[in-house]
């Protein structure tokens, strides 16, 4: 019924310890490399697309719309992260790098379709494995739309809900908040501090200013939030500082907000009119609101838990996910990966003891969805 735990630790190990930050993708690819010849193994169809992302097929036979498995390879982590958080098993959890977001999804997924035994349902399934999720899928987000269009359902093995969220611990996600990418360079006059401030125009002073206004565009009553984040600004004690720049953290809830927020945002200059303002503003990932059609997918989910002996549960959260691009185009269950908690954190964990469950379900969805 479940999958041997020693067998899914022996490629989680083999996986983790293959370092793989996003921004090389050389070491992506060797991530990548081991997933391909597990799915070879497995008798998938392979295609590399272009970006670095990998599409695997199995049964995939034209009588209906295939399932999408999504998961990506790379992590958050720089090199040389193993040296000093290297993997370790501490009672019924493991520790290290990259194991909870998201190399056990990727592991258990595999370990999903090996339990198949090449049984593929009806219309087979696709796994897309890309490179490059952790800073916003910009050479995979079309890949992801494409595979998405002409799916009948995406199952996500990104990690579900940590452990340290008391309230929804192990929850699946049945919705996620779009992520707006949002900063402000603000451009002002430099002068002597002590001998004429009045000749200059404090680009600082601009954006204590806006930051009030910049933070006022949020609407928590609707689920958006807008957060300056970072700031940084001036060179010296005794100059008018003459740049500034804001980062923000923005997200949404809604469809729609999305617009009003850039729109908003980009609307808003210094009293200072000395002072200029340059918005960078970009949807990274459209909200990935909760939908009957989720929620249908999810009660197949708790029923087939139930079968298996736990408990399952479904919230919606802040943070986004290749998932976001799916869902406006294929009903998506997300969270489907292995518990644990301390994602892109130094206690990132999975616990071993409930994996087996989590993967056992995920075989149970990819043959009865």
């Amino acid at each position: 019924m479940f999958p041997d735990p020693e067998a899914l630790l022996h490629d989680l190990l083999l996986l983790a310890g293959t370092e793989s930050p996003s921004a090389d993708p050389v070491a992506v690819a060797r991530v990548l490399d081991l997933v391909e010849g597990w799915a070879r193994d497995l008798g998938a169809e392979v295609r590399h697309l272009s970006g670095g992302t990998r599409r695997f097929a199995f049964g995939e036979d034209g009588t209906r719309p295939p399932l999408l498995l999504l998961a990506h390879a790379d992590t958050v982590w720089p090199h040389g992260t193993l040296e000093t958080m290297p993997l370790r098993v501490e009672g019924e959890r493991l520790y290290g790098p990259g194991v909870f977001d998201m190399k056990a999804g990727v592991v258990g997924a595999i370990h999903a379709l090996r339990a198949l035994e090449g049984q593929w349902p009806a219309g087979g399934i696709v796994l897309l494995v890309t490179p490059d999720e952790e800073i916003g899928s910009p050479s995979s987000r079309a890949h992801i739309e494409a595979a998405a269009a002409q799916a009948r359902a995406a199952l996500v093995p990104e990690p579900p809900v940590g452990e340290s969220d008391t309230r929804h611990a192990h929850a699946l996600k049945s919705g996620r908040k779009g992520v707006i990418d949002a900063a402000l360079t603000l451009t002002g006059r430099a002068a002597h501090a002590g001998n004429e401030p009045e000749r200059g125009a404090s680009a600082v002073a601009a954006a204590a200013e806006l930051i009030p206004r910049i933070e006022a565009a949020a609407r928590p009553d609707l689920g958006t939030t807008v957060l300056v984040t970072q700031i940084a600004g001036g060179t010296a004690t005794n100059v008018v500082p003459a740049e500034c720049r804001l980062t923000l953290d923005v997200r949404v809830s809604q469809a729609g907000e999305d617009e009003r927020v850039l729109r908003g945002l980009a609307a808003l200059r210094p009293t200072d009119r000395r002072v200029q303002a340059a918005w960078a503003l970009a949807v990274n990932r459209p909200p990935f609101p909760r939908s009957e059609a989720t929620l249908s997918l999810f009660a197949q989910a708790q029923a087939a838990a139930q079968e298996l002996g736990f408990t399952l549960t479904e919230t919606a959260v802040g943070g986004g996910s290749d998932g976001n691009f799916t869902a406006p185009l294929c009903p998506t269950l997300d969270g489907l990966g292995a518990p644990g908690d301390g994602a892109h954190a130094p206690h990132e964990h999975i616990r071993l003891d409930m994996w087996p469950q989590r993967v056992a379900l995920l075989t149970r969805l990819l043959r009865e969805v």
